[in-house]
């Protein structure tokens, strides 16, 4: 005898749902329109934690996603709410993260052309189907379980991506029937048997193989370590991929594809594998690799298979089952001493480059690096003390260690994505890292740490302004314009808004502060000065 689906309000379904598919943590802001959400959290147990600003909400959600491998979840009203967040939702889009921002939208028989409700937007899905691919919005209470299993399934199958779900604001506190729907068990298979196949033939004859690890490949950390070692091949990773293949380990040239050593390296291979990479211009500043040998790429969307660069070998398919099943194949290589000098002397041509490129930022760089446990986060801003400095001349050794928007290159980012993490994985130790322009697209989110009382340094660095630009002002021989920011006093900021501050100038003082902010009892905001921060 089938059991009759219990009446239900369209807040408590929605919420119902979330947990049923793991949901354990919430960010966002409450509003008039999603008020029968926040009453649904409340009494079903699910944490909330309130940011200042909806982007800074769905950033904080694609930190928490990119620590932990499960979907972040942002909540917004309607409107601006949900508008303010796209920014977030398409950085998640451009690097790949399972983000799920849920809004209210207009009521659902709302007249075509509007009628001056609050908040109202014209085509406000369609905005966000725009900007980011999946957009869905729900015509019945009883139909709220259903989008919220799609978009889980779109969420964790084939390529990570972000997802907006819609509920009329008038479906919220409406009461029907609704039946559950279990979460879809998403397979994760490897590339086809016959491709495989064909790559270790080719993998085997290789003489000077190398791997480029991209963000695609974090859940395959282990199985591409043990590949690179049975081939004695030299690994470069990108921005988003930096820690997946630890760059303590000695067959790790660094990280950041865009350094002229890499493109030495790639042209001096005669095997290059490819894994979750883009090989796109956000990684590539100075125009495509050429490989002059054999392209082996494996990548879990089609289309990005054949996008930026065209593979001998096109291994679709999940990273770490495809690897595996490489590995499988290849069986025990035995590579002999020749490959480790190799690995080392491109390591140090590597070194070179990353240091040359960031000798301002080295002095804070090596402090950081210094008091870092392992393990340790980084979540970076679009700052030149993160492309410069910390992307290829800071050492992390695991997955998801990291944070840098890097294909959209939002600014605000860093802040944000360090609350998502640390809520995330609270055992490890995370840090902000930030310009002083950068910094202020989301300052207030320094009170929802502080909130959470959350041990977080948050660094910022201060160069006087927007020191990128004004950099490439210079460079093209314009007038410096609009770029130099008046001083702010980031330290006195940071105790107006309940965290601690302090401004520092030497690397001592530097390493002081960081060491105190880690067992400090809320967050802490160190302002670098002088020339410690750069230029």
């Amino acid at each position: 005898m089938s059991m009759i689906p219990p009446r239900i309000s369209g807040g408590d379904a929605l919420v119902r749902a979330l947990v049923a598919h793991g949901t354990e943590l919430v960010f966002g802001i409450p509003g008039t329109h999603n008020l029968g959400v926040y009453r649904a959290l409340a009494e079903q147990g699910v944490k909330h934690v309130t940011s200042r600003h909806e982007q800074g909400a769905g950033f904080a959600a694609d930190g928490y996603a990119r620590v932990t491998g499960k979907p972040g979840i942002c909540l917004t009203t309607s409107g601006p709410a949900v508008l303010n967040a796209m920014t977030a939702v398409t950085q998640s889009y451009s690097d790949s993260v399972p983000v799920l921002l849920i809004s209210p939208g207009m009521p659902l028989h709302h007249p075509g052309r509007g009628n001056g409700t609050l908040h109202e937007v014209r085509h406000q899905s369609a905005a966000l189907e725009a900007a980011i691919g999946y957009s869905i919005r729900v015509h019945s209470v009883a139909e709220i379980p259903l989008a919220v299993a799609q978009a889980f399934a779109h969420m964790t199958s084939g390529r990570p991506r972000p997802a907006h779900l819609e509920i009329p604001l008038d479906l919220i506190d409406t009461v029907d029937r609704v039946s559950d729907v279990p979460p879809v068990l998403v397979a994760h298979p490897p590339a086809d048997a016959v491709t495989v196949a064909a790559a270790v033939r080719r993998l085997n004859s290789a003489e000077r193989p190398g791997f480029i690890v991209g963000g695609g490949a974090k859940g395959a950390a282990e199985e591409l370590t043990t590949l690179a070692e049975r081939l004695g091949a030299p690994v470069v990773s990108t921005a988003n991929g930096k820690g997946t293949f630890s760059e303590r380990h000695p067959l790790s040239i660094g990280a950041g594809l865009h350094l002229k050593a890499v493109a030495d390296f790639v042209a001096e291979c005669d095997v290059v594998v490819a894994t979750g990479t883009e090989l796109a211009s956000t990684d590539l500043w100075h125009g495509p690799l050429k490989f002059a040998g054999d392209l082996i790429r494996i990548d879990v969307d089609p289309a990005q298979m054949i996008t930026n660069a065209l593979p001998d070998y096109r291994l679709v398919g999940d990273a770490q089952a495809t690897v595996a099943a490489l590995n499988q194949r290849l069986g025990n290589g035995k590579p002999g001493e020749e490959a480790a000098q190799r690995a080392e002397r491109w390591q140090r041509l590597f070194r070179k480059h990353a240091r040359a490129q960031g000798a301002a930022w080295l002095p804070l760089v090596e402090t950081v690096q210094d008091v870092l446990a392992p393990g340790a986060i980084i979540a970076g801003d679009s700052a030149m003390a993160c492309y410069y400095g910390t992307l290829s001349n800071l050492l992390l050794e695991r997955p998801a260690s990291f944070l840098y928007p890097t294909g959209f290159g939002s600014l605000g980012y860093g802040l944000p994505a360090a609350i998502g993490a640390k809520l995330g994985s609270p055992d490890r130790q995370v840090v902000a890292l930030h310009g002083d322009g950068g910094v202020m697209f989301t300052l207030p989110e320094l009170t929802t740490a502080a909130q959470e009382r959350l041990a977080l340094p948050v660094i910022v660095c201060d160069n006087g302004g927007y020191g990128e630009i004004r950099r490439e002002m210079v460079e093209r021989g314009d007038p410096v314009h609009g770029v130099n920011l008046p001083g702010v006093d980031f330290a006195k900021v940071a105790k107006a808004l309940n965290c601690h501050g302090v401004t520092v100038s030497t690397q001592d003082k530097l390493a002081t502060a960081l060491r105190k902010a880690f067992t400090a009892d809320r967050p802490t905001v160190i302002h670098v000065v002088g020339d410690l921060a750069g230029s």
